[in-house]
Formats: structure tokens, C-alpha cells, sequence
């Protein structure tokens, strides 16, 4: 990602290349128990791996 954000700031002087940092100050922070919860992709990795497990009991009926 760092590539893309150089070469889209490359024409923007310091101080709007500052304003637009993704990597500053004013950036959404979640930490992983609150992603695993709010995630779709976290929830369906879990059932996922839910059905999986229980396709291999009955498959081989333990």
C-alpha cells in the first residue's frame, strides 16, 4: 500500500501530503476482539470452521 500512497501524493506538497497520511494521528483503531465481533467474514470464518468440524464427525463418526 505504501507504493500507491507515494506515487498518488507525489504531486501534493508536504503539508497536504501530512493532512492525508493514512499511517497519522486521525485513524480508526479496532482492536481484534472488537473486529472478530463486528466482522462478517470473522462470523462466517467461525461457522465455517463450525461445520467443518461437524462434516468430519459425522464423516468418520467420532
Amino acid at each position: 500500500m505504501s507504493v500507491a500512497v507515494d506515487v498518488a501524493n507525489s504531486d501534493r506538497d508536504a503539508d497536504e501530503r501530512a493532512a492525508r497520511d493514512p499511517y497519522g494521528d486521525a485513524r480508526i483503531e479496532v482492536d481484534e476482539k472488537q473486529l472478530r465481533t463486528l466482522s462478517p467474514s470473522a462470523w462466517l470464518e467461525g461457522l465455517s470452521s463450525r461445520l467443518d468440524d461437524l462434516a468430519n464427525r459425522l464423516v468418520w463418526r467420532q
